[in-house]
């Protein structure tokens, strides 16, 4: 039997979760991929230049906040294969080599800036990270996740590649200047004392389209756990994890006028006549339940691509607090994610039904 077949299952998903991550970083970091030339710069005249003087603790601080989670699943990942020192000493070096390969890239971008100081922020990041997952996993509580996990999902690759789909799902939703379970940026206009701003009709696309995500959602979330019972507690638990990430996002990132805009009411009744579809799915036999996963799938992707066709990532700019890159970045990989779910699931139901026969 292959050695990659004997990983264990929490080694595996974290693999998952972490070269996801990675995507993620390397998509912010080189966005938006075109204008690529040589400028004339040389990477040894960038990591020996001066640190930038207008960098700010803003900068430095978000840089850190971006390259944690990357550390901290590098650092989880390895923590049962080698002392805790090598441990950290790899997980920091993966965030310095990923690092290095971003601000190596970015000097042939011209509208990306590579920095030394970026380096150091991305890197430290990346430490603390490593740091925390090693001090958390020594508590008792926290083993009791991989017992939660053993205990209600299915193990496998399979199941792995799952939790690792949904990881990137709820990634996507938590972003505040989306609807709840939409894909539409919401681009509302500030309200100043006594404009009186027209309300826009009802989007019946945008409703349906909640609809057959939450559908496809739980039909995800069905095929993850032991027991098909437990999907709609599942669901719901799902749903105020994100809800719950959302408001806090809202309300760091977004105005103040702006906080709620994302609970429409499109979102309401799309979630709503989600959720009876899925009560309706699941007394579906599995052979059919596929089936209306397919159609869903297909359905919901054709509506992405009609609705997604006029919504630009930019739209939503006016409803944040700091109008940073970073900002248009997390958008477009939010946008970018929404699209491929719709694709990654239909790859990930085939592989279900061909692994069934």
């Amino acid at each position: 039997m292959k050695e990659s077949l004997n990983l264990p299952p929490r080694f595996r998903l974290l693999q998952y979760l972490a070269a996801c991550y990675a995507l993620f970083l390397a998509y912010v970091s080189l966005t938006p991929f075109s204008g690529w030339q040589e400028q004339g710069l040389y990477f040894v005249d960038v990591l020996t230049a001066p640190l930038a003087q207008t960098y700010t603790w803003f900068d430095f601080i978000l840089n850190c906040f971006s390259y944690m989670p990357l550390g901290f699943l590098l650092a989880y990942m390895l923590r049962d294969r080698a002392p805790a020192v090598y441990v950290l000493l790899m997980a920091t070096l993966g965030g310095l080599l990923l690092s290095v390969s971003m601000e190596y890239a970015q000097m042939y971008l011209p509208r990306r800036i590579s920095s030394n100081t970026d380096l150091i922020s991305n890197t430290s990041g990346a430490f603390c990270g490593a740091a925390i997952a090693l001090l958390i996993a020594q508590y008792g509580w926290f083993s009791r996740i991989r017992q939660w996990h053993d205990k209600w999902f299915k193990h496998g690759s399979l199941g792995d590649t799952g939790l690792a789909l949904l990881a990137i799902w709820v990634f996507a939703q938590t972003n505040p200047s989306l609807p709840m379970l939409g894909s539409v940026f919401v681009s509302e206009v500030a309200r100043w004392p006594f404009d009186i701003v027209p309300r826009a009709p009802f989007n019946w696309l945008e409703c349906a389209e909640v609809a057959l995500n939450l559908l496809l959602l739980g039909i995800l979330l069905s095929t993850l756990l032991r027991e098909r019972r437990n999907t709609i507690n599942a669901l719901l638990l799902v749903l105020c994890m994100v809800t719950l990430i959302k408001f806090v996002a809202a309300a760091v990132l977004l105005k103040s006028w702006a906080l709620l805009l994302w609970l429409n009411s499109e979102a309401l009744l799309g979630m709503f006549a989600g959720l009876l579809l899925l009560l309706a799915a699941m007394k579906l036999t599995h052979k059919w339940l596929l089936g209306l996963s397919v159609l869903s799938a297909l359905l919901y992707l054709l509506l992405l691509l009609s609705l997604l066709f006029d919504n630009k990532p930019s739209a939503a700019m006016r409803l944040y607090h700091w109008h940073y890159i970073h900002m248009l970045n997390y958008n477009g990989f939010s946008q970018l994610v929404i699209l491929l779910f719709p694709v990654l699931l239909l790859g990930y139901l085939w592989r279900t039904a061909m692994l069934r026969k």
